[in-house]
């Protein structure tokens, strides 16, 4: 897989492309200043700017073909450049309009909205964690077995965090679902809450879990043979005692 972080310089891209490989596992993240120290070539130029191009373009192939996931952060000042890279997903680092380089100003085609899956208009601290779910998404396979785990989450506890490990070793892939509850003294959050809160926890697992909002189930019923078991899993007695309601209480009283 190819993630492409493009802008003009100062917008952002090396810091947002760090904050992305750090969250996420099986990471390589490309840089344009490190890659043209490593060639020697600060050629600005027309042709060196395709030269440029052409480096980034090669070692990203590379690095996605081994099966890792490539981070690039470069300015990639043209249209058919973007178009050529082939990126499975393109940020648009969109937090300046121009920078201290004039002839870099002068050369960078301003993309249009359907030239990227998402643009960051502010840099915002936690903006990776959006990109780190949209890379999820690329990677996530929905024909491919896969735990599901049903719950209220709040809030999220080590318990939880133990069953998504275990849930992870079955098939490498969980769906949390998590129920959409009223609101009250055992359910303070809303389920759009819950999910916003476990995308920040659990980016890392972005591509191997996959967050639902559902409705508020209360009993899964089936039928013979329907190709999936529920089971219940157990834990030392540390994680089995773990109580979320004495963890709102905490939360609340503090």
């Amino acid at each position: 897989m190819k993630v492409l972080i493009f802008g003009l310089p100062g917008s952002g891209k090396t810091t947002m492309a760090a904050s992305v490989v750090e969250t996420l596992p099986n990471c390589v993240h490309i840089n344009a200043d490190i890659m043209r120290q490593e060639y020697n070539d600060w050629d600005f130029s027309e042709a060196g700017r395709w030269r440029q191009f052409e480096r980034m373009k090669n070692k990203a192939d590379a690095v996605s073909d081994s099966g890792r996931i490539a981070v690039c952060d470069f300015v990639c000042p043209y249209k058919e450049g973007r178009e050529k890279f082939g990126a499975d997903v393109t940020i648009f680092m969109a937090t300046c309009v121009e920078s201290i380089y004039d002839d870099t100003n002068d050369v960078f085609e301003w993309p249009e909205w359907n030239e990227y899956d998402y643009d960051i208009p502010d840099f915002i601290r936690y903006d990776h964690v959006t990109i780190c779910w949209f890379i999820g998404h690329k990677l996530w396979n929905d024909t491919k077995p896969t735990v599901q785990m049903l719950g209220r989450y709040q809030p999220w506890h080590e318990g939880h965090q133990a069953l998504l490990d275990r849930a992870l070793e079955k098939t490498g892939q969980v769906e949390i679902m998590v129920r959409d509850m009223p609101l009250d003294d055992d359910n303070p959050y809303t389920g759009g809450q819950v999910i916003d809160n476990l995308e920040y926890k659990l980016a890392k697992y972005a591509g191997r879990v996959k967050l639902s909002r559902v409705s508020n189930i209360v009993n899964i019923t089936y039928g013979r043979d329907v190709g999936y078991k529920i089971e219940q899993e157990h834990f030392d007695d540390d994680i089995e005692q773990i109580s979320a309601t004495d963890i709102r209480k905490k939360l609340f009283t503090n």
